[in-house]
């Protein structure tokens, strides 16, 4: 018989309900009968004890919330009998111990990938387009439609193909046998943005070690960027902002400036003849073996739901556990989805500076976006909500999963670069393509993106895995889902073997055997965070 109530962690007081239940239906579980007294959607959560008002509600072992009013045992936790609460944290409170996972199996596995010079290896090979301001926009736009148009001709539109085939009256099938690319190697990839210049100058440097991170990228082969000449992120603000992450790097980086060059005819006709030569070049570059140390995962959730911090969540936690172990590397960010698990982070980190500096972080962001008249706890969205998210913390415990148990090697800020194996955490916005693109701009070669509800993000340089927390929304949504973890919540599946299933497909993308839907779809998004106007 399935079960219809799990507890996630043996202090909670509330339950989760796994199907939809109906008011008066009587639940066994933990060796009673709980009698169900509102209907209740499968994701939400149940009442293990009757709450007065004020009374802490714990999960996933830690305070996510605290009772608005009287909540009868058997009852349904909601936003309006439920407020956000988590705990406060001044700095470590107990020592961290942590025995890795075996990972025996794993350790002579190695993926295909791009070695540069610097060590790094990509699971990618780009040629980066992209501007320093967004003046410069309209001719990134003219140089992808260029571009693309002749190199990659696998991304012409299947519609386009069609109006193309109503037009000249030749079928649809023989025009796509045209539609081969130039280079078989080497992709290339437009990135467009609103910053560089009319902000604080602050938002300028964020802006440029964010664009420099994109070129140190191991997925990164060269990158042709653009300038307008008199904004605020001038070309030397860049270089340094590059020569800060990497001042050996040895990759071409074209840089045309259009002040300096007269016409837009002239930088245009320059940028393309250089370009070219450059990608061309680059397309020479092949996959050779490389262990799974060289691997740098990052871990994001979006559109979540109930179930994520119960299947998707943790299965990244394991697999994060065993990247840990493997000295490759897993990133943590969405620092507003951190809120209530911020003790045990600390006590995970391998120093107490590190700790200190995670604190300090949390609360300079926390105390923006107060300051713009808003809060930590507005974070979880309608949707989030909808599907038995209701606090902040609730969605943080959940979120926190992800990290696994592993120590926290390092604590960097908006911009920095990876250079510890281990978990790293990274300050981020919780929004999922401010985050994920943050990550891949602190050298992430992958991401694993858990959903609940579905969502179709991308990235211009890193393949996205897109990891399903139930089965409904991978069948519904099959174009966006690359792998699902439904069988852990139907107790088919334990969370180590979907871990396991998981790191071998991770190995797959990684060494461009599959695909991820995200790139199927041709997802590239990109957004800059401009600091703290952003939960």
């Amino acid at each position: 018989m399935q079960k219809k109530l799990i507890k996630v962690n043996p202090t909670d007081n509330v339950a989760v309900a796994l199907v939809n239940l109906k008011a008066g239906d009587v639940v066994p579980f933990e060796g009673e009968d709980i009698k169900i007294l509102s209907d209740t959607k499968s994701k939400h959560k149940i009442a293990l004890e009757t709450f007065q008002s004020g009374d802490r509600i714990i999960m996933y072992g830690v305070l996510v919330g605290s009772a608005n009013s009287t909540i009868k045992k058997g009852d349904v936790l909601t936003t309006e009998n439920v407020k956000h609460q988590s705990e406060k944290v001044f700095g470590r409170t107990e020592t961290f111990s942590w025995t890795p996972p075996n990972v025996d199996k794993w350790k002579d596995k190695t993926f295909l990938g791009y070695h540069r010079e610097d060590g790094q290896v990509g699971t990618e090979n780009v040629w980066l387009f992209f501007p320093l301001v967004f003046c410069e926009n309209r001719n990134i736009e003219i140089l992808k439609d260029v571009f693309e148009k002749e190199l990659l001709k696998h991304k012409v539109n299947p519609y386009q193909i069609l109006l193309r085939s109503l037009v000249s009256g030749v079928e649809e099938k023989e025009i796509a046998k045209t539609s081969a690319d130039v280079f078989d190697n080497i992709d290339v990839k437009f990135v467009t943005h609103p910053g560089g210049c009319g902000a604080i100058r602050q938002d300028s440097e964020s802006l440029a070690k964010l664009l420099a991170g994109y070129v140190n990228n191991p997925n990164v082969a060269g990158a042709t960027v653009l300038s307008l000449g008199c904004q605020n992120l001038q070309i030397s603000v860049f270089k340094d902002a590059l020569n800060d992450i990497n001042p050996n790097l040895n990759k071409p980086v074209l840089i045309f400036e259009q002040q300096q060059m007269g016409t837009v005819e002239d930088m245009l006709t320059a940028i393309v003849k250089e370009s070219f030569e450059a990608i061309k070049k680059a397309n020479t570059a092949k996959r050779e073996p490389a262990p799974l140390s060289k691997l740098k995962v990052g871990l994001e959730c979006g559109g979540s739901d109930g179930f994520s911090g119960i299947s998707a969540n943790p299965t990244l936690g394991a697999v994060s556990d065993m990247l840990a172990a493997l000295n490759g590397t897993a990133i943590l960010s969405e620092f507003p989805e951190l809120c209530g698990v911020e003790q045990e982070l600390v006590n995970r980190c391998v120093e107490d500076n590190k700790g200190e500096k995670f604190l300090k972080l949390m609360k300079a962001y926390e105390k923006t976006v107060v300051d713009a008249g808003s809060g930590f706890d507005m974070n979880p969205s309608p949707g989030n909500i909808k599907d038995g998210l209701i606090t902040d913390a609730m969605k943080s415990a959940g979120a926190a999963k992800k990290g696994g148990t592993s120590p926290v090697q390092d604590v960097l800020d908006y911009g920095e670069y990876i250079t510890k194996p281990g978990l790293n955490l990274l300050c981020t916005p919780g929004n999922d393509v401010e985050s994920t693109t943050a990550m891949v701009g602190s050298g992430a070669n992958l991401v694993l993106f858990t959903t609940g509800l579905g969502t179709p993000t991308g990235n211009p340089i890193a393949p996205i895995i897109k990891v399903s927390s139930n089965t409904e929304l991978a069948e519904r949504m099959p174009d966006i889902i690359d792998i699902e973890t439904g069988a852990v919540i139907r107790g088919e599946k334990t969370i180590d073997e979907m871990a396991d299933e998981m790191l071998g497909f991770i190995i797959d993308v990684a060494s461009g055997k599959i695909q991820t839907k995200a790139k199927l779809l041709n997802q590239n998004d990109f957004i800059p965070w401009r600091r703290g106007v952003s939960l």
